[in-house]
């Protein structure tokens, strides 16, 4: 009897101490009584310690060791802690993982009996013994934890999923009979109107692609000699369609019947169409999962192994006797039921390699063929490298040497030489591919490449805004700080683009302007629109006029301009004074309000 129950929920491992356990006894009776009541299951059973998991990942790793009858780091902690060493039988569920707890603790465990019976009383009344534990909660925790353990389950497979192939090949011999099966059918169905067909045209599916095209026999010409041409692959044949739909011995047939085997003989060639469809995504599928084993004798026989054996793993823990007679367990219980011959081939009568060796050799080469097939399904399956089929070919090459030693006595290659061979040509492929951790720092170089260059193209743009707002700002800068003429606001703009080599004449040549008059030049660059000043009388607008050709030719500087004052003469009599100085002094700039000062003087002398 155990004095302490270990007992796994989804939430957590909890240990319970068994109290009643001198007064039950191996009493399974009373101990089932008091199962379904608290009251008296609680006089049984007491909890010591509750130990609750840290996430969900957590728990489905504890559950995963438990189900493989793998003691926990998590499980062994808590029960070194929290079980007295003197404690006697540890009452577990699984026979599994007593074995390990003993093993790895050195403790006796106990399950079966009345030990199951306690378990089923803990399992009906966990959530009344933990204290702030629902039972809503319990419920949600198991149904997360056995949803992600069966989502679990269902992903695990090693190194390849095979299931696909198993289904593919099935349902490509389900489609195989379907299309036997319809095609007799349509034959005799078709037979009635024209029966001489059948033994013109053999075979099922080019059958019902003639009847397609015959549609009524009364219909045929010798028009239609080259269509058939062109489905039955002989001239001759089709011929004879033509001649003996004369002579047909068959009845007539009604438009409604007609429509009807139509639609049928289009099912039938659709049907077709999609088993080569089935056929080429098999065959990629097995170059993916077993691609030694496809090389060594093809896609259908391999995958028909792989789906009688039940996996890909399956197949690779046999022996090379049982491969070679898998798909022929009848014959063979038969065989040693009655005492007779045992079968020398199930699956691999298939293979091409068996009906090309005599009779006497068939044995012989199948069981040598179930050796080879057995080495390469095991390279595919427990390899990790396998996107080659080196050790296939290698193993192909193999066969047909022991064939033609059999028919010429040609000694073949020893398999040690073979296999170095191979494993020197498969060591040069995987030095050419390029793993996946190379892959990964490739793609991780495009992406960092890609996401340097779009940061520079976002950045040009805004630099070329940056520069465009400070031209914008410095324009009106400058038409501010010069007079308020209209004509001005044309140089403003060409002296951003000249170059910076003519600022060291632009003082000559503005002291050179300011000295001879020119006359005024029109513009011909459309001029921004400027407020226009107050009314100005005639004699203003002829002075303006005049001090508009000095300041049109002079070039202006993004530096602040400094301009001379209207010509008067007694302005004139000041700049000749000035002229003999080496370097013009600056003059204040013109404003409205300084010329109106100007001409009062004027006025007044």
């Amino acid at each position: 009897m155990s004095a302490y129950i270990l007992y796994e929920h989804a939430a957590g491992y909890a240990l319970f101490k068994n109290i009643a356990m001198e007064d039950i006894g191996s009493q399974l009776d009373q101990v089932q009584a008091a199962v379904l009541d608290l009251a008296k299951f609680g006089k049984v059973v007491k909890l010591e310690s509750f130990l609750p998991f840290k996430s969900g990942a957590n728990a489905l790793e504890n559950i995963n060791s438990i189900s493989e009858g793998v003691v926990h780091d998590d499980l062994k902690n808590f029960l070194e802690t929290m079980l007295p060493k003197k404690a006697g039988k540890l009452g577990v569920t699984d026979s599994r993982i007593a074995g390990s707890i003993t093993e790895d603790l050195d403790i006796e465990c106990d399950f079966g009996g009345v030990t199951a019976e306690i378990m089923r009383g803990i399992r009906f009344h966990f959530a009344k013994f933990v204290e702030g534990l629902s039972a809503k909660n319990c419920e949600k925790a198991q149904l997360g934890l056995g949803h992600s353990y069966s989502r679990c389950k269902v992903k695990f497979n090693v190194h390849r999923v095979d299931n696909m192939i198993i289904q593919s090949i099935a349902l490509l011999d389900q489609i195989d009979k379907d299309i036997n099966t319809f095609s007799m059918r349509l034959r005799e169905w078709y037979s009635y109107h024209y029966p001489e067909l059948i033994k013109i045209v053999p075979d099922n599916v080019m059958y019902a692609k003639v009847v397609s095209l015959i549609k009524s026999r009364k219909e045929l010409s010798e028009e239609s000699v080259v269509k058939l041409e062109d489905i039955i692959m002989d001239s001759a044949k089709a011929r004879a369609v033509v001649e003996s739909a004369k002579i047909s011995m068959g009845m007539d047939i009604s438009p409604i019947d007609l429509i009807n085997i139509q639609s049928f003989t289009t099912r039938i060639i659709a049907l077709n169409e999609y088993r080569s469809k089935l056929s080429t995504y098999l065959g990629e599928k097995m170059n993916q999962c077993a691609p030694n084993l496809t090389a060594l004798i093809g896609n259908q026989v391999g995958a028909r192994l792989i789906a009688h054996a039940g996996s890909l793993t399956n197949l690779a823990k046999y022996p090379a006797s049982t491969v070679q007679i898998l798909g022929a367990e009848k014959a063979l219980f038969r065989a040693l039921k009655t005492r007779g011959n045992t079968p020398k081939y199930g699956l691999l009568f298939h293979s091409s390699y068996i009906g090309r060796a005599k009779a006497k050799n068939k044995g012989r080469i199948s069981r040598y063929l179930a050796n080879k097939c057995s080495i390469a399904s095991r390279i595919d399956c427990f390899s990790e490298n396998v996107s080659n089929n080196v050790f296939g070919v290698k193993l192909q090459e193999q066969v047909e040497e022991r064939l033609k030693f059999y028919e010429t006595g040609d000694l073949p290659r020893k398999n040690l030489d073979v296999m170095e061979e191979a494993m020197t040509e498969a060591m040069q492929v995987l030095e050419t591919t390029p793993t996946e951790s190379e892959k990964k720092r490739k793609i991780e170089e495009v992406s960092a490449e890609t996401t340097e260059e779009t940061p520079m193209e976002s950045e040009e743009p805004s630099k070329k805004k940056k520069k465009r707002k400070s031209k914008a700002a410095a324009e009106p800068a400058l038409v501010v700080e010069a007079a308020p003429v209209v004509e001005a606001a044309e140089p403003v703009v060409e002296a951003a683009e000249e170059p910076a080599k003519k600022k060291k004449k632009r003082k000559s040549a503005a002291v050179a302007v300011a000295e001879v008059p020119a006359p005024v030049a029109e513009v011909p660059a459309p001029v921004a629109e400027v407020p226009a000043p107050e009314p100005v009388s005639a004699k203003k607008k002829k002075k303006k006029k005049s001090i508009a050709p000095a300041e049109v030719d002079e070039p202006v500087v993004a530096e602040p301009v400094v301009e001379e004052a209207p010509k008067t003469p007694a302005t004139e009599k000041k700049k000749k004074k000035k002229a003999a100085t080496p370097a013009p002094e600056p003059v204040a700039a013109v404003t409205p309000a300084t010329e109106k000062r100007k001409k009062r003087k004027k006025s007044v002398a």
